[in-house]
């Protein structure tokens, strides 16, 4: 985890990224979808590429040289990344991505409701009757495994609602969480509004009434300087394509005694320690997790983007992302028929906004900004329910990371600005 406050140079950070000099319909890249996909610096690329080449093997199987090094090589990259989050290597589970870190989770609470695992387990069963507690601003990937949760169990999913601003009800949330809660889920940053929720308040809620909190950590790893055991939450997700590492990897931070009481979800090969036919043992978090041929070059990889962030500095990104944010708010809320989702005054944000164009269909809005090198994301951003709440069936939703310019976020807003005559809409 780096706090270190350095020079910026913007320019020096997109030389890194071999992407960032292509083309896109005969205009140069303006990148504006990172909250979908980060773009991957050259020291991740040839980190999964020299490991394929030089020292691929099997971990945690072989006992010759190549398979030790392997095994070496996974667990540096366990402890590397564990550190970028603040967290102990033994915290820290790998995972395909957030979508299977959280259905982990879901499902391990449900089997440690039919018996499977210790004491520890028994206590943080989700049960009949149990309430799990979402907001109304998730991702799908925080919703889906609930419900599920709540269907297998018989518990029932209850939801913490946003104001109109899309800042999170508080109020609300104290009436929500109560002495049937056994789990919060929430996102440290919404995909879709970019703003940064109260964590302090939903940990200490939680912790009255004796509920697990999970965090999607997915918009905020990226962009804000992360320390998990910090913030009090019990679990965490997050992923590595979102945060200049490769697609296939994710990871799931759990306080030790909660990953230890957590029964696992696959099984299979590489998470035990004996099997015959009349019983099978585990072996201790966080290998219990982990069944199966491992990630093992994505992970190594993941560890290549979490020293590049910590080289720059997640200080010096959050400040340079931050002077983004401003100038993509103010250009934006210049433009007449804009509107912002999200726009709570005073609000901690990441630089992600939202919005809507008055009479033109967010397809329509993101086909113009292709037109001109601009890409961005259009539809419902996995967040049907927050749409729903602010009355909107989809937005466009441009997002900034390190190696976004200001020059990229003028040619965005110029570009944003001409999409109404364009369509002929408010002429």
């Amino acid at each position: 985890m780096s706090t270190t406050a350095a020079p910026f140079d913007v320019t020096s950070v997109r030389a890194d990224f071999p992407i960032l000099s292509e083309s896109v319909n005969g205009q140069p890249l303006a990148y504006l979808d990172s909250a979908a996909t980060s773009q991957k610096p050259r020291v991740v690329l040839d980190a999964e590429r020299s490991f394929l080449e030089r020292a691929n093997a099997a971990v945690h199987r072989g006992a010759h040289t190549l398979a030790a090094e392997a095994t070496e090589l996974y667990e540096d990259a366990r402890a590397t990344v564990a550190a970028f989050v603040g967290a102990r290597p033994d915290e820290l589970v790998w995972t395909s991505g957030a979508t299977a870190g959280l259905n982990l989770v879901a499902y391990a609470l449900g089997n440690a409701g039919l018996g499977r695992g210790s004491e520890a387990s028994a206590a943080i069963a989700v049960r009949e009757g149990d309430e799990i507690v979402v907001t109304e601003a998730e991702h799908h990937a925080n919703i889906v495994p609930w419900q599920e949760l709540a269907a297998r169990t018989g518990a029932v999913l209850r939801v913490i609602r946003i104001r109109d601003d899309g800042s999170l009800d508080l109020d609300h949330a104290a009436e929500v969480i109560g002495a049937r809660t056994k789990v919060v889920a929430f996102a440290h940053v919404t995909n879709v509004l970019g703003i940064v929720n109260p964590v302090a308040e939903l940990v200490a809620r939680a912790r009255d009434v004796g509920a697990l909190t999970v965090l999607d950590a997915c918009q905020s790893a990226p962009h804000l300087p992360l320390d998990l055991p910090a913030l009090g939450v019990d679990l965490a997700v997050f992923s590595g394509h979102k945060m200049q590492g490769p697609y296939g990897i994710g990871a799931l931070y759990g306080r030790a005694e909660v990953l230890d009481a957590l029964p696992p979800f696959l099984t299979g090969g590489s998470m035990i320690e004996s099997v015959s036919f009349e019983q099978t043992r585990y072996l201790p978090p966080p290998q219990r997790f982990e069944a199966g041929t491992q990630p093992v070059s994505q992970a190594i990889a993941l560890a290549a983007a979490a020293r590049y962030l910590d080289g720059i500095g997640m200080s010096a990104i959050h400040a340079h992302e931050a002077r983004l944010e401003r100038r993509m708010h103010e250009g934006l809320s210049g433009i007449d028929g804009i509107r912002l989702l999200g726009d709570a005054p005073g609000a901690d944000r990441v630089a992600l906004w939202s919005f809507v164009v008055d009479g033109v269909h967010a397809h329509d809005v993101g086909q113009f900004l292709d037109a001109r090198g601009v890409a961005v994301r259009v539809g419902h951003h996995c967040a049907e329910p927050v749409h729903r709440r602010l009355g909107v069936a989809a937005s466009v939703r441009a997002s900034a990371a390190l190696y976004t310019t200001e020059e990229d976020v003028d040619r965005f807003l110029d570009a944003v600005s001409g999409v109404r005559a364009f369509f002929g809409v408010g002429a």
